[in-house]
């Protein structure tokens, strides 16, 4: 993701925090001085949120950690306004082991709300009345930030368990409905009712909050993108590399030039190109790296090509390739038999074959 300021690793994960971030931080301060609170509210207002973001990365740990009990992997968690999000490999397809992953994130948040409210000193509010109390809570201080934080990890707890993709809540709908049907079907009906639940964000954003409109767009979206997943996923199931594969590639020479590529593009459907030598393969020129170079036409692929590449086996199953693709981020690789050379597989191609399965499944 562009734009993010990478904060360290734990745990072997990247933590990343999206530019958006400081959105939030002035949308605080402004609320804060607007409502009469002075500047050591607005630091304190500050303070809470960059300790509510910490107990959002511990949610995220609470699920990438239960997840590599289940042998999945997560590079990075992105911190955005409305919260973290883990890049895990993949989500099981076991219910169960699904149920467990998504439960971890909020039982981490209670488990820390619990922690807190062993700190809490409640004695400040015995011997006010209704209004002093709200007057006490009206603005984050060093007394009751424990209270702010034990709140917020209640709230999150709670606001994650709504049955709405792409949070916990969804995905603890979609494990459970899968226990007793297929699971394309549980996901188009946890989808479902999570669009629903984003159009009641969006009525009750434009009367009282515009905040919950984003929320909202984040839900419908992610729960309309995890539904064409699963169904794009349920279509390769069975299915091996040989049956999507391009075999009729044209093959480049590390001494080939630019102008020899470009030839290629104009006069075939090709994007990217396998680079090989003695038979071998040595590298991958990707679309990319064709048209950032084009002007330099004497340029030698040698000099372009990308020599970190994985290739792809002729009976490796297509939903896992599916998953490469996505995880990598290169939507064009090698294919091999036996060592050698037979052809080559991109998402265009692989977008084609789902395209004829699912209307062979609708016929």
């Amino acid at each position: 993701m562009k734009g993010v300021l990478n904060l360290g690793k734990l745990f072997n994960v990247n933590i990343e925090i999206h530019w958006t971030f400081i959105f939030i931080l002035a949308w605080v301060i402004f609320l804060e001085l607007k409502s009469g609170g002075t500047i050591e509210n607005a630091l304190m207002s500050t303070v809470f949120i960059l300790l509510l973001f910490v107990c959002v990365v511990c949610h995220e740990f609470g699920h990438i950690l239960t997840a590599r009990k289940f042998g999945v992997t997560t590079k990075k968690i992105t911190l955005l306004p409305i919260g973290g999000v883990a890049s895990m490999e993949t989500i099981p397809e076991n219910p169960k082991e699904e149920l467990l992953i998504s439960l971890a994130g909020p039982a981490v948040n209670i488990l820390i709300a619990l922690g807190l409210s062993l700190f809490i000193n409640i004695s400040i509010f015995l011997d006010q009345n209704p209004t002093q109390i709200e007057e006490t809570l009206s603005h984050v201080t060093p007394q009751n930030l424990l209270i702010y934080l034990f709140s917020a990890n209640i709230a999150l707890a709670i606001f994650n368990f709504i049955p709405a993709f792409p949070m916990d809540g969804g995905r603890v709908l979609r494990a459970i409905l899968a226990m007793k049907m297929d699971r394309v079907t549980a996901t188009n009906i946890a989808s479902g009712i999570g669009q629903f639940v984003a159009l009641i964000f969006v009525f009750v954003g434009i009367l009282y909050n515009p905040f919950l409109i984003v929320i909202a767009l984040f839900i419908f979206f992610g729960a309309y993108g995890e539904n064409k997943m699963v169904r794009q996923l349920a279509l390769l199931k069975g299915h091996k590399v040989q049956e999507a594969m391009l075999t009729n590639i044209s093959i480049l020479k590390p001494d080939d030039t630019i102008e020899d590529v470009i030839e290629l593009l104009l006069s075939g459907t090709e994007k990217s190109f396998v680079v090989t030598e003695n038979s071998k393969i040595v590298g991958i020129l990707y679309h990319k790296d064709i048209i950032k170079n084009s002007k330099n036409k004497s340029l030698s692929i040698r000099d372009i090509m990308s020599k970190s590449f994985k290739t792809i086996h002729t009976d490796s199953d297509l939903k896992e390739i599916f998953k490469l693709i996505n995880t990598e981020k290169r939507d064009f690789f090698a294919v091999i038999d036996d060592d050698t050379l037979v052809g080559a597989i991109d998402l265009s191609n692989l977008s084609e074959f789902m395209l004829i399965q699912s209307n062979l499944i609708t016929r």
